[in-house]
């Protein structure tokens, strides 16, 4: 049994002005960096064994202010992990996705939510594999995580998932499930938070909106 702690970057300037970001590799601000720090404080209460980061900065610099609170080695860097790619959506706020993309229209090169677990579901299993019976820090990024929550419990809302939040989950038999987020580490984690993805990315909204009515 493998423990996988997911945490959702600290906070950037493209997340302030609700730009959707995807692929596009956009650094912390220093409130991003507050927030690493913050959650990186909150994590060393227990004692992990390594840290795994998407390699888009915004997610390594925040794995690397939390390596250092909780003195860890540098993180390592996993390709699968990248944040969802929006395609010609990324750089947009939400009026101009709206006006480029009205009524749900489809958007060139972005890709689905079943794409993205479809890579993501397997490189946590992979990870888990690498490290058995271990607790791990996994940085990465908001679509990533809401895919991740989806794909373990698809008729589930959820909660929000803001910058430096932290969201846990055991690895079983080849199985993801949702560790109780009554957590003190997530829960004091959310106070750290910025807004929800789904508040910063109107394509996250919409997908949210769309499987409520599913």
């Amino acid at each position: 049994m493998t423990n996988l702690y997911l945490v959702r970057h600290g906070e950037t300037d493209w997340n302030r002005a609700r730009r959707i970001q995807g692929s596009t590799d956009i650094p912390l601000n220093d409130t991003g960096r507050a927030q690493a720090a913050t959650t990186g404080a909150l994590l060393a209460r227990r004692e992990w064994d390594a840290i795994i980061s998407s390699p888009l900065s915004r997610a390594y610099e925040t794995a690397s202010i939390i390596a250092r609170e909780t003195g860890l080695a540098a993180p390592t860097t996993r390709d699968t992990l990248v944040e969802r790619g929006y395609g010609a959506a990324e750089g947009l706020d939400h009026r101009e996705v709206d006006t480029r993309f009205p009524d749900g229209e489809e958007v060139p090169g972005r890709e689905s939510r079943d794409e993205v677990m479809e890579r993501v579901v397997p490189a946590l299993l992979s990870i888990a594999a690498e490290h058995p019976g271990e607790n791990v820090i996994v940085v990465s990024h908001g679509g990533v995580i809401r895919a991740v929550l989806s794909a373990i419990e698809p008729d589930n809302a959820h909660g929000t998932i803001t910058n430096g939040s932290i969201h846990s989950v055991r690895i079983a038999d080849g199985s993801l499930e949702l560790i109780a987020f009554d957590d003190p580490i997530d829960e004091l984690s959310l106070a750290c938070g910025t807004d929800d993805i789904e508040q910063q990315n109107a394509l996250e909204s919409r997908d949210a909106v769309s499987s409520a009515g599913a």
